[in-house]
């Protein structure tokens, strides 16, 4: 076994803290690399707490990984020693189910194997994430990052990055569409900038006037914010898709009026409860409500070449592991531009 050290919750009532435990030797088809950064998703705040369902403990957060490979296997053919790899919210899937072999292995219908807060395919090994210093994974479930990119920056992709590509692409989003992204943080930050680089017309929606700004230094095209009425009776009835990244609760049913006739309202975020919406919603417009998870491994493995080919990376703030609690907090309040990233030599 490999002598692992990391950062963990003990309990849904305990704060993270260094934890030592055991990462198995690569088998033949395993990549072991050394983890360089991990972002911090607000989904890790939410599964160390049991917001969404009970979890497994001890748990070590972090599924935005990025490192260096240090050891493959046997019969590993995609990754030699000194390769820069990353591993995003995925380790493992059943690899036979209808959606695995259509490359969707995040729906499998067998149940994926989860970076941390999961269960390997034997489905009773738990699984720790990057929030540690070394990590040994399935080549198949290993990405190629490019050491064109800036290391750090490219860690969120692997989150943030692939959970806004994926229902762009999907709903093939681009030139003559009038996209609006809900919400601008980790993910929504990312939503503005592949709707930007997929030709689309982008508004972001906001209810913080402070983040107009950002919101065009990032590329958006145009503002609303959504707590002034007039701004978002201009807007009623404008969009074609909506990107609804945010993770508090909130209105659906006004944010879907701003949709056009057959209008798609795509949910990426998830608040801890769920949110009522009237059938009048959809009907009056036959609009659609729906939601997007992250991509497969072929889909993230391409958003990351897009992103080197145009020079995509996260908006980051490097932080020391020591200080997690502290970011979760400036998280919760929105005080990150865009996305905390952990330099993992500071554990």
């Amino acid at each position: 076994m490999i002598k692992a050290k990391g950062y963990a919750a003990q309990s849904p009532t305990t704060d993270l803290a260094p934890w030592n435990f055991d990462r198995r030797e690569p088998g033949p088809h395993d990549v072991q690399f050394d983890i360089l950064y991990c972002g911090v998703c607000h989904s890790d705040l939410h599964q160390i707490k049991n917001d969404w369902f009970p979890g497994i403990f001890p748990m070590v957060p972090g599924h935005e990984i990025v490192g260096k490979v240090v050891k493959v296997g046997d019969h590993v053919k995609k990754f030699k020693i000194g390769d820069i790899a990353g591993t995003g919210c995925l380790v493992d899937s059943c690899r036979v189910c209808e959606n695995c072999k259509r490359d969707l292995e995040q729906y499998c219908l067998n149940g994926g194997s989860q970076t941390y807060n999961g269960l390997e395919q034997d489905h009773k090994t738990p699984t720790y994430g990057g929030y540690s210093n070394t990590i040994v994974v399935h080549e198949d479930f290993v990405l190629h990052i490019s050491p064109k990119l800036d290391l750090a920056a490219s860690a969120p992709l692997l989150c943030a990055g692939i959970t806004t590509y994926s229902p762009l692409r999907h709903w093939k989003v681009g030139k003559g569409h009038k996209l609006a992204v809900l919400g601008l943080g980790g993910l929504g930050h990312m939503g503005v900038k592949f709707g930007v680089a997929f030709g689309a017309d982008v508004t972001v929606l906001s209810t913080s006037p402070k983040k107009e700004a950002d919101a065009k230094k990032l590329g958006a095209h145009h503002f609303v914010v959504t707590t002034d009425a007039n701004q978002l009776k201009a807007a009623t009835g404008s969009f074609d898709f909506i990107l609804d990244t945010v993770s508090a609760e909130h209105d659906l049913n006004l944010y879907m009026s701003l949709l056009k006739t057959d209008g798609v309202h795509i949910c990426v975020g998830v608040p801890s409860h769920p949110a009522p919406v009237a059938a009048f919603s959809l009907i009056g417009g036959r609009k659609s409500l729906a939601g997007s998870g992250i991509g497969g491994l072929a889909e993230t493995q391409e958003m990351l070449d897009f992103c080197a080919e145009h020079g995509i990376v996260s908006d980051i703030e490097m932080i020391d592991i020591k200080n997690i609690h502290t970011a979760y907090d400036r998280m919760l309040k929105g005080d990150v531009r865009y996305r905390f990233v952990i330099d993992m030599a500071t554990l």
